[in-house]
């Protein structure tokens, strides 16, 4: 039994899925081939309605798209695929040279909504909920203004602990959004400021 723990974070991973701090293993059967030893975390959201609806669409056989975990709002952690089995989440991609990323790398998918749209003074996502204005990171960096889903302090907490504890277990190099891997995607957009959360390099 391979067992990887850390003081600082209330989660362990033991025979490659994590344990402790409440963690749901929700089951994917779909995904089998496996991983070896991963080199890469590929972050997403997920743009769906809450981490367990989610997590619920990537486990069904007929979606072709899984991950590893889904790190809900609250930071609530929901594991659906081990860590050396591979996932689905990253398609058509390449970083550092390489390609077909799913084959190197672990994927987290982060419960938010993603990009907004602003319709009538109200924030609007894709699904059509709306997101209350404290929630709305507005990104400023183009010629016009962009709209965001916010993360959580908490999610960002749970995320840096697990991310952390990955590092130790794995010979991560890399921690990358979507979008650094595929013109494609545009998730885990501005609104996850790496230098905020990332403390290993």
């Amino acid at each position: 039994m391979e067992v990887f723990s850390s003081s600082n974070s209330p989660f362990s991973i033991v025979n490659h899925r994590l344990v402790g701090g409440g963690v749901i293993h929700v089951v994917c059967e779909k995904n089998r081939r496996g991983l070896g030893e991963p080199d890469m975390i590929i972050l997403h959201y997920t743009g769906g309605t809450s981490a367990m609806s989610s997590a619920k669409f990537l486990v069904r056989p007929d979606v072709k798209a899984s991950a590893h975990v889904v790190i809900g709002r609250d930071g609530q952690v929901i594991q659906l695929v081990p860590f050396n089995i591979e996932a689905w989440h990253a398609g058509k991609s390449s970083y550092g040279g390489r390609c077909e990323l799913n084959h190197y790398s672990i994927g987290i998918e982060l419960d938010n909504l993603g990009q907004l749209r602003l319709e009538g003074g109200k924030f609007v996502a894709e699904c059509g909920r709306e997101v209350p204005v404290k929630e709305v990171y507005t990104e400023d960096s183009g010629e016009m203004l962009t709209y965001w889903h916010d993360y959580t302090d908490v999610q960002m907490q749970v995320l840096n602990e697990v991310c952390g504890l990955l590092v130790d277990a794995y010979p991560i190099g890399d921690i990358v959004g979507h979008s650094d891997v595929t013109s494609r995607k545009v998730d885990p957009g501005p609104a996850l400021r790496v230098a905020d959360w990332i403390r290993y390099y």
